[in-house]
C-alpha cells in the first residue's frame, strides 16, 4: 500500500486545491471501449459519399438536359399563347387535338411565308449590292480623289484587296466553318421540331395536364395552381395581343414611309420592322430599323437618314402614347421593369429569355398582387414630389378646396359674394 499512498500524495501535491485531478480520456476519443471504430462512422462516411455522388450526377444530368428544359419552357409559353384559340374551337364542338393542329398549321404557314418573303428579299438585295459594288466603289474613289487630291484607281484597290492576307485567311476560315454552320442548322431544325411537338401536346392535353398536376396537391394548393395557370394564359395572350396590335401599327407606319421614299421591298421590310421592334422591347425598333436603313442607303444615302429620323420619332410616340394605351388592360408593366426583365432573361436564357421575360414577369406580378397587402397612401408632400414644408401654391390649394365643395355650397357662396359687392 505504500506505493499507492505515495502516488496519492504526489497527486494531491500536484493539484492546487489538494484534490485528485480527473482521469484523462483514452487516446482517440471516437474509439469504443475496446479501442475500435464506432459502428456509425462507416455508415456516415458511405452516406456522405453517396450524397456527393448523387449531387454530382444530378448536376451533370441537369447540364446535359439544359437544352431540352429550355425547349420545354418555350413550348409551354407557346402553348399558353395559343390555348385561348384552341379552347374557343373546342367549345364550338371541335376536338381539342384537331383544334390545336389547325392552330399550329396556321402559325406554321404564316411563319413560313414570312421567312420565304424575307429570304427572297435579302437574296435580291445582296445580288443587287454585289452587282452595283463597282459603281459604289467608283463614286467613293472619285469623291476621295476630288477632296484629298489623290490619284486612286479601282483596279489597284481590287488587286491589293485580293492579295491581302486577311482576305485569304477569311476564306480559309469560312471554308472550314461550313460544316459547323451545317451542324448548327440541323440542330436548329431539331430544336424547332422539339418545341413544336411539346407545344402541340401542351395545348391539346392542357386540361389533362392540369388534372395530373392537381391530383398530387391538396385542394387549397389546387386552387392556387389553377389560378396561376389562368393568369399565365391571360397575360401571355394579352402580351401577344398588344404586341400584335403595336406591330400592325408600326408596320403600317414604316410601310407608308418606305413607299413614299420608293424603297424596294417595302411590304416585307414593314413586316420585319413590325415584328422585330415589338418582340424586343425598347431597343427593338432601332435594331429592326437597321435593315430598312441599309436598303434605303442603296437607293439614296439621304433616304437612310430620313428612315433613321422617322425611327427615332416613332419610338418616342410608341413609348409615351401608343404602348400605355394598348397595354393598360393586358400587360401593365412599367417600361423600366420590362427592359430590366428582358436584360435578365437574356442573361439567363439568351434570346429565349428575351422573348418570354415580359409575360413571365407579368404573370408573377399579377399572381403575387393578390397576396400583397396594400394601404392608403399618406398625404405627405414628399409623396407628390415636394419637400417637407413645401407643396402646391396657395392659389392651387384654394382652387382644390373650392372644387371639393358641393355645388350648393358654391352657389350660396357666390350669392353672398355678390350681395357684399352690391
Amino acid at each position: 500500500m505504500a506505493p499507492t499512498d505515495e502516488t496519492g500524495q504526489a497527486a494531491r501535491q500536484a493539484s492546487p486545491f489538494g484534490t485528485t485531478p480527473p482521469a484523462l480520456p483514452p487516446a482517440g476519443g471516437t474509439a469504443g471501449p475496446n479501442g475500435r471504430m464506432p459502428r456509425w462512422l462507416p455508415r456516415a462516411m458511405v452516406l456522405a459519399l453517396a450524397l456527393v455522388a448523387v449531387f454530382q450526377l444530378g448536376s451533370w444530368a441537369f447540364h446535359q438536359l439544359t437544352g431540352l428544359l429550355i425547349n420545354i419552357l418555350i413550348a409551354f409559353f407557346l402553348a399558353l399563347a395559343i390555348e385561348p384559340a384552341v379552347s374557343w374551337m373546342a367549345s364550338r364542338g371541335m376536338r381539342r387535338g384537331f383544334a390545336a393542329f389547325v392552330v399550329f398549321i396556321g402559325v406554321v404557314i404564316v411563319a413560313a411565308g414570312f421567312v420565304t418573303l424575307l429570304g427572297s428579299m435579302l437574296a435580291g438585295q445582296i445580288i443587287k449590292m454585289v452587282e452595283g459594288f463597282p459603281d459604289y466603289l467608283d463614286s467613293v474613289i472619285n469623291w476621295v480623289n476630288a477632296h484629298f487630291k489623290t490619284d486612286l484607281k479601282r483596279v489597284d484597290i481590287q488587286e491589293g484587296l485580293l492579295r491581302s492576307d486577311w482576305l485569304r485567311n477569311y476564306v480559309q476560315n469560312s471554308a472550314t466553318g461550313v460544316l459547323d454552320v451545317s451542324a448548327q442548322v440541323i440542330g436548329g431544325l431539331f430544336q424547332l421540331l422539339t418545341v413544336a411537338l411539346f407545344s402541340f401536346y401542351f395545348a391539346a392535353d392542357g386540361p389533362r395536364l392540369r388534372r395530373t398536376i392537381c391530383s398530387v396537391l391538396p385542394p387549397a394548393r389546387q386552387a392556387e395552381v389553377l389560378r396561376a395557370w389562368e393568369i399565365a394564359v391571360n397575360k401571355t395572350g394579352g402580351y401577344l395581343y398588344s404586341r400584335g396590335l403595336m406591330a400592325l401599327v408600326s408596320g403600317i407606319s414604316h410601310f407608308v414611309l418606305l413607299q413614299i421614299l420608293d424603297v424596294p421591298y417595302a411590304p416585307v421590310l414593314a413586316v420585319w420592322v413590325g415584328l422585330v421592334s415589338q418582340f424586343i422591347p425598347t431597343i427593338g425598333t432601332y435594331l429592326a430599323g437597321a435593315l430598312p436603313m441599309l436598303i434605303a442607303f442603296t437607293v439614296d444615302p439621304w433616304y437612310a437618314l430620313w428612315v433613321l429620323i422617322f425611327v427615332v420619332i416613332y419610338q418616342q410616340f410608341e413609348n409615351y402614347v401608343l404602348q400605355p394605351k394598348l397595354t393598360s388592360k393586358t400587360v401593365d408593366i412599367h417600361p423600366a421593369v420590362a427592359f430590366g426583365s428582358v436584360i435578365a432573361g437574356t442573361a439567363l436564357l439568351g434570346a429565349v429569355g428575351a422573348l418570354i421575360a415580359i409575360p413571365a414577369i407579368a404573370t408573377l406580378q399579377a399572381f403575387l398582387g393578390a397576396y400583397v397587402k396594400r394601404y392608403a397612401v399618406t398625404d405627405d408632400p414628399r409623396v407628390h414630389g415636394h419637400r417637407r414644408g413645401e407643396g402646391p401654391g396657395l392659389v392651387t390649394r384654394a382652387r382644390g378646396l373650392w372644387a371639393a365643395r358641393r355645388p350648393g355650397e358654391r352657389r350660396h357662396a357666390d350669392e353672398g359674394s355678390a350681395e357684399d359687392g352690391s
